[in-house]
């Protein structure tokens, strides 16, 4: 027998290319279908990020496939149910990125109310107007965290020391965990209505998608600002443009979108909203953990080892 064959179809960090030194690894473009699809014909291992989508198609062309290892968090572009029926072990990277998603929704806080963005666009262009941006202090002031799990409590610890008071809703989670990260455990209606600050960290599923709507935010204080750095479609962005016009909340800041590229999202003409292009894994540490544990998870399901990072189960060959 030769040797195992692994498709690398999205860039990968060089610290975790090394690993896969003893494998015949080959490169295809995984956006290109056809180009996977012939990729995948004689393939034992698939590594991909975001931009390919592993569909019954490409399954179905992937005989000899035993494992998609997604050097990443989320698994949006994987059919995972389509995969456990044929047999291929599906692994992500599940904490490769919660520091440094935490680190840029504190980053988001600080930037919405002391308005940077705005600042820094108007100093450029020749303007110096400090009563214009006049802040907020984050002391004192209340901070609602939807999801309480690796991120959310990351954020909370981080937030905590701002002095900043901390509820949260997570109906998962016990109220000796959260008062362990400083929070308070709440209902979804009183978080809106007590924040000044709310901050999602929940996976997208059925139960979760456009869990913050119309409804939640009329609730909210005219003073809110909504901090989205999870997943788009969980917050409702039609209602939230509505409540951005109609000056219901103080603002938005957003690294994920419903539809992505997001550059003709209407939330971009407001000057309430802090946007950035989902840049939340986007750290040179973050890409290099996800890269590694995916390639161990590769390196596990073809030496027949429990796959960490998995995220389903199929009989072992």
């Amino acid at each position: 027998m030769g040797k195992p064959k692994v498709v690398v179809a999205d860039p990968l960090a060089e610290s975790a290319l090394a690993g896969l030194g003893d494998y015949d690894v080959r490169h295809c473009a995984g956006k290109d279908p056809e180009a996977l699809h012939a990729a995948l014909r004689d393939a034992d291992a698939l590594l991909i990020r975001s931009g390919t989508r592993v569909d019954r198609e490409a399954l179905a062309a992937a005989p000899e496939l035993r494992i998609v290892a997604r050097a990443g968090v989320g698994l949006d572009n994987v059919d995972v149910a389509a995969a456990t029926e044929a047999g291929v072990i599906v692994a992500n990277a599940p904490l490769s990125n919660v520091l440094s998603v935490a680190e840029l929704t504190v980053g988001l806080v600080i930037a919405s109310v002391r308005h940077i963005v705005p600042a820094n666009t108007a100093l450029r262009n020749g303007r110096w107007e400090r009563a214009a941006f006049t802040g907020t202090e984050l002391a004192g002031s209340t901070v609602g965290i939807v999801g309480l799990g690796h991120v959310g409590t990351l954020v909370a610890e981080r937030l905590a020391a701002f002095d900043m008071r901390i509820v949260a809703y997570d109906p998962y989670v016990p109220q000796a965990r959260a008062a362990a990260a400083g929070a308070q455990l709440v209902g979804l209606d009183e978080l809106m209505a007590r924040s000044e600050f709310v901050t999602v960290h929940l996976p997208r599923t059925p139960e979760t998608l456009g869990l913050i709507g119309e409804r939640e935010l009329r609730l909210a204080r005219p003073t809110m600002r909504l901090i989205n750095t999870a997943r788009g479609g969980i917050v409702d962005e039609s209602a939230l443009e509505t409540a951005l016009k109609e000056q219901r909340i103080a603002g938005a800041a957003l690294d994920v979108f419903e539809v992505e590229p997001a550059v003709d999202s209407p939330l971009l003409a407001y000057d309430t909203v802090v946007a950035t292009p989902h840049l939340g894994a986007s750290t040179a540490q973050a890409q290099d953990r996800a890269g590694l544990e995916a390639v161990a998870a590769v390196r596990a399901a073809l030496s027949g080892e429990p796959v960490a990072g998995a995220v389903n189960r199929v009989p072992a060959r």
